[in-house]
């Protein structure tokens, strides 16, 4: 019986905790026994955590960018 898509707010995730969570969804994809229904709930997810690790990894940057600048 395939699991279901998994529930929980995206923002307060880690980006590792996301990431991973990405990874396993896009395995889960790939293998291709989902429902129509359950591989666009899984799809829409994926494609949130992707925008959420995007966005952790710019404010990761931008911030490493203001150390360096500040050190400079």
């Amino acid at each position: 019986m395939p699991k279901k898509v998994t529930a929980g707010k995206i923002d307060d995730l880690t980006f590792e905790q996301a990431f991973a969570e990405l990874e396993a969804t896009v395995a889960r994809l790939e293998g291709g026994d989902l429902s129509l229904e359950e591989s666009l709930a899984l799809f829409e997810r994926g494609q949130r955590l992707s925008a959420h690790c995007s966005r952790l990894l710019e404010q990761a940057e931008l911030k490493v960018t203001e150390l360096v600048k500040r050190d400079e």
